[in-house]
């Protein structure tokens, strides 16, 4: 039961670490460029993701060592760069999740999106300092994961998109842009975001070659609830779009949001 748990949790920790503000931004802003066409930069994206992902998670649980231990045995000193790396990058777009928690508070509350972020770093800090944190994690991604996923769902239908055009262009697209499908990738796959569902396998005991079909699983999960996610924004942002709204340039999934929920 607990070793179901955890891999769920990983994959939902991966999923909900990649969709953070850069991944609403994106899929708003890139919606909005390409239209109909972005499905097809979508799926592109997803089974890029899809090998990056299992070639990462595999090696990790497989040789049960840390990214950054792997990286030291191949060459000494390359995991304290690449752990130096990962630390630089997850401090960057941390900053960026927290602004995105303040606007997140600024749209529900009326807050200030600097009051917001505080209450996010207090309610994070919460979570992480509770001895407990790991089995509390799982089922907190979990819980967030779904609510998002069906909040996105209520506002995909509330726009009304074109789902028959789009789901043709997804497969045969009218433009493409390859600059977007490696934004997509380094957003989902990129830095700390593949690493952390491993090292949390890895955290509860889910190891070794005997362990590979549920680490398939796992990582696989991820990226699907992931572009799930991505494909749901993407056509509730394609039926406010082809409304003729404009996106707010400031914050652009508040707006896809706020229009079709007719805010």
């Amino acid at each position: 039961m607990k070793k179901n748990a955890a891999i769920a949790g990983a994959a939902f920790l991966m999923a909900t670490s990649a969709i953070g503000p850069g991944f609403l931004t994106q899929t708003s802003l890139f919606t909005e460029q390409l239209l109909t066409s972005f499905g097809f930069v979508i799926l592109i994206s997803v089974l890029l993701d899809i090998g990056a992902q299992l070639n990462i998670w595999r090696i990790i649980t497989v040789s049960e060592n840390r990214a950054q231990d792997i990286a030291n045995k191949i060459l000494p000193g390359m995991g304290f760069f690449l752990a130096a790396l990962i630390a630089f990058g997850g401090l960057v777009f941390n900053i960026g999740n927290i602004a995105g928690a303040g606007l997140g508070f600024n749209v529900l509350t009326g807050l200030s999106a600097e009051t917001g972020a505080i209450l996010s770093c207090c309610i994070a800090l919460g979570i992480f300092w509770y001895k407990e944190a790991g089995r509390l994690i799982d089922q907190f991604v979990k819980v967030l994961g779904l609510l998002m996923i069906l909040l996105t769902v209520y506002i995909a239908f509330s726009s009304n998109p074109p789902v028959t055009d789009a789901l043709f262009r997804t497969i045969w697209p009218e433009q493409t842009d390859i600059i977007k499908i490696v934004t997509l990738v380094g957003g989902t796959v990129g830095g700390y975001i593949s690493f952390a569902g491993a090292h949390r396998l890895l955290d509860a005991g889910i190891k070794g070659k005997q362990q590979i079909k549920q680490v398939t699983k796992s990582s696989v999960n991820g990226i699907l609830i992931t572009s799930l996610m991505r494909y749901l924004l993407f056509l509730a942002a394609l039926g406010v779009v082809m409304q003729g709204t404009k996106l707010d340039p400031g914050n652009p999934a508040a707006s896809v949001f706020s229009a079709a929920a007719g805010g």
